[in-house]
């Protein structure tokens, strides 16, 4: 009986130490995706953190490209106001001189 369990319990040996070996593959390559997977975490983190910084800074610069439109009109609005106050004063210094004052 020792002889048939000799060759049985040597490839059961040799299939433990296989098993062995490959979970140890395994348990290694487990650890890679996940050192993998976490550094892609962090990245986009990064990514994410870098895009909110470049949005904020594009709606300033929406902002500033919007005021400096605007101000071409708001001189002209200027101008005219300023030429009917012109005007206005016109009127009334002819007005006082004919009443002669």
């Amino acid at each position: 009986m020792p002889d048939k369990c000799t060759e049985p319990c040597a490839d059961l040996t040799r299939l433990e130490k296989e098993l062995d070996k490959l979970q140890g593959q395994n348990s290694d390559t487990h650890r890679e995706i996940f050192k993998r997977l976490n550094e892609l975490e962090r990245a986009e983190a990064a990514q994410e953190q870098h895009f909110s910084t470049v949005n904020e800074k594009l709606d300033k610069l929406i902002e500033w490209q919007e005021a400096q439109r605007d101000k071409p009109a708001r001189r002209w609005e200027s101008i005219v106001e300023k030429a009917v106050w012109a005007v206005c004063a016109a009127v009334i210094a002819f007005l006082l001189g004919r009443v002669g004052l």
